[in-house]
């Protein structure tokens, strides 16, 4: 089986005892590719230290939305200077958050819109973060699609099926986490049913939200598999046909071979 893990934080504290190890059990799992991923600055620095460190694990470059009130001077520079480094696949996590209270919204959609513009000056497709904040994500994409053709991911997508629609619409692809198994998610793999087979994307959001039968543990690259398994079932389709199917996804958007 060949999966793509398209979302991991493998700079993460969780990870320091034991990242080799982590890495290697992906690959044993049949995991190819891993993207980690930037929340700041100094995280996005690490991910880039990252992919120069393992073979397989490339990175994506930004500054999440719950951080951006936090921004010290010349971190969106370093971000800039970050994204044209080698290995560097995507820029994100960014997007809007209004579940957690940290960073006032238009300072969000000032450094959303900031983040797609440099995807679109690179070429290289950018990665949503969206909780509590579907309507305002869709419609700040919708006026960026004016300008330009939209090259993206919603990632860890528990959206509603309009707002999947929506994102469809303008181009983008919809990345699935271990939410989908969750016993409670019904409605969310009904909408997950309905994603067209060349829009579909896996990955785990490690160390966060461990898919059934991993819940309670910490999540790692090489869960990815149960997700996808998951997604299969929806879509009829072997495990797999469907890491088939998502590899080639993530390897035609974010252009590796």
């Amino acid at each position: 089986m060949k999966l793509f893990d398209t979302h991991a934080h493998l700079d993460e504290e969780a990870f320091h005892p034991d990242r080799p190890e982590t890495v290697q059990r992906a690959i044993d799992e049949g995991v190819e590719t891993i993207l980690t991923i930037g929340t700041t600055a100094d995280s996005s620095q690490r991910a880039v230290d990252l992919a120069a460190t393992f073979p397989n694990v490339y990175a994506v470059v930004g500054i999440q939305p719950n951080y951006i009130a936090q921004m010290k001077p010349g971190d969106w520079e370093r971000i800039e200077a970050l994204s044209t480094t080698d290995k560097v696949v995507g820029i994100g996590e960014t997007g809007l958050d209004c579940y957690w209270d940290y960073a006032p919204i238009e300072l969000q959609r000032e450094y959303f819109s900031k983040h797609i513009h440099l995807s679109q000056k690179l070429d290289l497709p950018f990665v949503i973060h969206c909780r509590e904040a579907e309507a305002d994500v869709v419609e700040l994409l919708k006026q960026e699609a004016k300008n330009a053709p939209l090259k993206g991911l919603m990632h860890s997508f528990c959206g509603s099926p309009e707002t999947a629609a929506a994102c469809l619409e303008l181009g983008l692809h919809i990345s699935f986490a271990g939410m989908l198994t969750f016993k409670k998610n019904d409605e969310l793999r009904e909408t997950a049913r309905q994603i067209p087979l060349d829009r579909l994307l896996v990955e785990t959001d490690a160390p966060y939200l461990a898919p059934v039968p991993m819940r309670g543990k910490r999540n790692e690259p090489a869960f990815v598999k149960h997700t996808c398994a998951c997604l299969a079932e929806l879509h009829n389709k072997t495990a797999e046909e469907m890491a088939e199917i998502t590899t080639a996804n993530a390897k035609s958007l974010f252009k590796i071979n």
